[in-house]
């Protein structure tokens, strides 16, 4: 074996011309090539066009996924330039298309950009990498010019293709196979960015085309295709009305807007009767999912504002503390914007930002503006403060009912609590807990487990619904006192995640309604006080089987009504699945399949519960880790996520109602 210590030399460096440091290492430039990276293509070049918008040149903005499964991309703004680039030598658009680091946004006020999103100057070429094949077409100076790339690669100089009255640039690209693990795009995904950009950019028209027809089939009268249209006149202010569409609120939304010189601030709030606070920051229409030096500036701001007014107005008297930050932003949404010429982002997916200049303005600005309403409008402003007040007595409520928990917990020791039936393991990143729907499954789950590394903890009965309930009555609920002393990681603001016992929590429900029941609970609760394990990828949903297929000696367990009809196929039982046109004649088909497979020496056992599959079984199909299928719970849109929790655990009827009935025909199967 050669040295390689002793050989290092200039041979072995590696020099990555043009685009090839992004084939290379796509992950260093999109984040990632699943399913989020795929659509961060779109992100990039969308970006582009924002930024036209942003400067006052375009108004329009189209997007549309084609049937072959390739995306265009076209505004009416000012168009790329086609004219030679002097230190490139290649036209302006080829080099911005295949050169990273070059664009129109590195000279400040010069470059035409006062603001922009898209900085880095990596965007479209990265898009062009990361393609088989995309084409531009760029409409400017009374002519339509056209040019094509294969993998990055320009296929000719640029084409005059006709004339035109118009301006703007349009790029179609079709995504790699090679580089994506899909290159299925979500319409769902990129209708919620457009209509954030769109809130974000006021007076632009975003419109969206899916023509993949396969997709809409029954949904949409044959040969039309899906359309959206997004415009907002509000901004800001219409994402705050948007965002608390189903909550009650305890003011109208209040909006401010000012110019200085660090940046363009805008920001729009409102409280609500919820206890959740849900604030999203952007910086230049990027979604700052960390935040940064904005959020910082606007929540000391926040705090400093209510306390100062709550004090001049007697509310807080002399001995009274101040109220806190986790006060004051319980039941707040609000969307922060700003828009800055030299943004500072952390890391290459700009999801954190850090001017510190930013904070200083925004806690200004919002200082101000805010103080201002508070004196202007004393009923609204009399409103917030009981709210903040209110969610001060229940902090110190809660406190104690914290204090006590982790109390019991500390006094129980080794037994921890309950029915926990402990693993051996003390290394986390090893240890599972299984959260068990009653003690007939948890019986089953404590004896099929194997003991070094499975915790099984059974709940009786259905938790508390915590999307209606405070921190203090949610401590009083046993079953959530249980597992937060048996996740080890406190909760609310003592709550660490290094301090997690267990680095798979699984949550094992039977699969009928009730299950289903709890697992929405459960999850609601994980998502509310717990998001930080779901964020790092510890929540998961075990998938036990539904059917027990035998024959003789031989079992086989299908885990959906798909596998139950493959398995029996392959056992010699055909056509089981003839599924009579009437949708109450369900219970009769599976009559027929039971029927057939008694004739074949088939028989099929459907598990109702956990409870009635023995430890053997319970093992084999949903614990042993080299058989098993779990589901990880992600969160990929959190704005989403959180508008689903409100509307299916909240206290409003109306919207629960509207859902279910939207998607009731979508639900096969159901158990009742």
């Amino acid at each position: 074996m050669p040295d390689n210590k002793q050989n290092y030399s200039a041979d072995q460096i590696q020099v990555l011309e043009g685009l090839d440091p992004v084939r290379k290492r796509p992950g260093m430039y999109i984040g990632t090539t699943d399913v989020r990276g795929l659509h961060h293509l779109i992100w990039e070049v969308v970006d582009n066009s924002i930024d036209e918008a942003m400067l006052g040149v375009c108004d329009r903005i189209l997007v549309v996924v084609n049937e072959d499964g390739s995306v265009t991309v076209a505004d009416n703004g000012r168009g790329i330039p086609v004219d030679k680039h002097k230190a490139t030598g290649l036209s302006a658009l080829e080099t911005v298309l295949t050169t990273l680091h070059a664009g129109g946004k590195f000279g400040g006020e010069d470059s035409g950009y006062k603001v922009s999103g898209g900085l880095h100057g990596v965007g479209v070429s990265v898009v062009n990498a990361l393609s088989a094949k995309l084409l531009a077409e760029v409409r400017r100076d009374g002519k339509v010019y056209r040019q094509e790339y294969k993998l990055g690669v320009a296929q000719s100089d640029i084409q005059e293709a006709g004339e035109t009255k118009s301006t703007g640039t349009s790029i179609t690209f079709w995504p790699n196979p090679k580089v994506f693990e899909t290159i299925e795009f979500d319409t769902e995904t990129i209708l919620t960015r457009l209509r954030q950009q769109a809130y974000l950019t006021k007076g632009v028209t975003i419109s969206f085309e899916d023509k993949r027809t396969d997709r809409f089939e029954g949904q949409l009268p044959k040969g039309h295709t899906f359309k959206y249209r997004f415009y907002f006149e509000g901004g800001v202010r219409s994402y705050v009305d948007h965002l608390n569409y189903n909550k009650e609120p305890i003011i109208k939304t209040i909006y401010m807007e000012k110019e200085v010189p660090e940046a363009l601030i805008e920001i729009a709030l409102q409280y609500t009767q919820t206890y959740q606070e849900n604030v999203i920051t952007f910086a230049n229409n990027i979604h700052t999912l960390e935040g940064g030096m904005h959020l910082t500036g606007f929540r000391s701001a926040l705090t400093r504002s209510v306390n100062a007014y709550a004090r001049s107005k007697g509310f807080l008297k002399e001995k009274d503390v101040n109220m806190t930050n986790e006060d004051v932003r319980e039941g707040l949404t609000a969307v922060i914007s700003v828009k800055l010429p030299e943004p500072q982002f952390e890391g290459q997916t700009k999801s954190k930002l850090g001017n510190p200049e930013v904070r200083t303005a925004v806690e200004t600005v919002f200082n101000e503006k805010f103080s201002e309403y508070l004196e202007e409008n004393p009923n609204e402003a009399k409103s917030i403060i009981a709210k903040c007040m209110l969610a001060a007595r229940a902090r110190l409520a809660s406190r104690a009912a914290r204090d006590t928990v982790l109390r019991k917990g500390a006094l129980e020791g080794a037994t921890l609590p309950g029915k926990l039936a402990d693993c051996s393991s003390r290394n986390p990143s090893e240890s599972e807990l299984y959260i068990v729907e009653g003690d007939s499954a948890g019986g089953s789950a404590k004896q099929g487990r194997d003991r070094y590394f499975q915790a099984i903890l059974p709940l009786r009965g259905k938790i508390l619904n915590v999307e209606q309930a405070r921190l203090d009555k949610m401590l009083n609920n046993n079953e959530i006192k249980s597992l937060i002393i048996a996740l080890g990681t406190g909760i609310g603001e003592t709550f660490e995640i290094e301090k997690a016992r267990y680095h798979r929590i699984v949550i094992m429900t039977d699969a009928d309604v009730d299950g289903a029941h709890i697992r929405t609970l459960l999850l609601t609760l994980f998502y509310r006080y717990f998001k930080p394990l779901i964020e790092a990828g510890y929540i998961y949903i075990a998938q036990p089987p539904l059917y027990k297929v035998s024959k003789g000696k031989e079992a086989h367990y299908a885990y959906t009504d798909d596998d139950k009809v493959s398995i029996l196929s392959k056992l010699g039982v055909k056509d089981v699945e003839e599924t009579p046109e009437e949708e109450e004649a369900e219970e009769g088909a599976e009559e027929t399949a039971q029927a057939k497979a008694k004739q074949a020496r088939v028989s099929i056992q459907r598990y109702k519960g956990l409870g009635e599959m023995n430890p053997e079984q319970l093992w084999e199909t949903t614990m042993d880790p080299n058989k098993r299928t779990m589901l990880k719970v992600t969160v990929e849109d959190a704005e989403k996520a959180d508008s689903i929790f409100d509307t299916l655990m909240g206290s409003e009827v109306l919207p629960r109602r509207k859902f279910i009935q939207t998607h009731a025909k979508q639900v096969k199967n159901l158990d009742i």
